[in-house]
Order: structure tokens, then C-alpha cells, then sequence
């Protein structure tokens, strides 16, 4: 029962990763960006156990992989209490596409955007 219980809460995670990604999309096609590739926002929260192989896997195919148009990571902390942002941090020194943002430097960032 246990596992049945983590497999749908992975699934609703997961699903609702996609629809912030999918609005943020949104945003940015309904806007006039200019830039030189395309930024990729993870908003993400209490996932130390994750984060790292996640990136980790997204990097190595940005660098030897087809995803080359993909230049800026953006990762908005949601208050995480673990160590996930330690953990990106550490990644953000290794990696100069990584950039860490807390929620409202995300809204300020797209904000900017939306005015040039």
C-alpha cells in the first residue's frame, strides 16, 4: 500500500512540475522575448535526494547531448527546507548555465523580460 501511495504522489508531482513548465511556456511565447536560446525554469522544493541526478542527467545532455539550444537553467527555490539549495549551489559552481533564483527573483526576472 505504501509504495502504491508513493507512486501516485510521485505522478501528482510530477504532473504539476509539467504544468508550471507548461505555463511558463505560456509566458514566455505570449511575450516578445529576445534571447540567445532558451531558458529553462525548474521550480522545485525539498528534493535533495533528486536534484542533483536530475541536473546532473539534463546537463550531460546539454553538453555531449542534442539539447543545445537550451543555454540557462534556471532552478527557483520554493523555500526549500532540506538541502536542495546547498546542493544546487554546489552544482551552480560547476556548471555556468545553473542559476539558482528564489521565487520573486523569478517573477522579476520574467517581468523584465516582458518589458524589453
Amino acid at each position: 500500500m505504501e509504495t502504491f501511495i508513493t507512486i501516485v504522489v510521485w505522478t501528482l508531482a510530477f504532473y504539476g512540475v509539467f504544468e508550471i513548465m507548461k505555463n511558463i511556456i505560456n509566458i514566455f511565447t505570449c511575450t516578445q522575448l529576445h534571447t540567445d536560446g532558451i531558458y529553462f525554469i525548474i521550480a522545485t522544493k525539498n528534493q535533495e535526494n533528486h536534484i542533483e541526478g536530475f541536473l546532473r542527467n539534463l546537463m550531460f545532455k546539454i553538453i555531449y547531448g542534442k539539447e543545445e539550444i537550451i543555454k540557462n537553467i534556471i532552478i527557483v527555490d520554493l523555500n526549500s527546507t532540506d538541502k536542495t539549495k546547498e546542493i544546487v549551489e554546489k552544482l551552480q559552481q560547476e556548471y555556468e548555465q545553473i542559476q539558482i533564483l528564489s521565487i520573486k527573483e523569478c517573477k522579476e526576472l520574467i517581468e523584465n523580460i516582458k518589458e524589453t
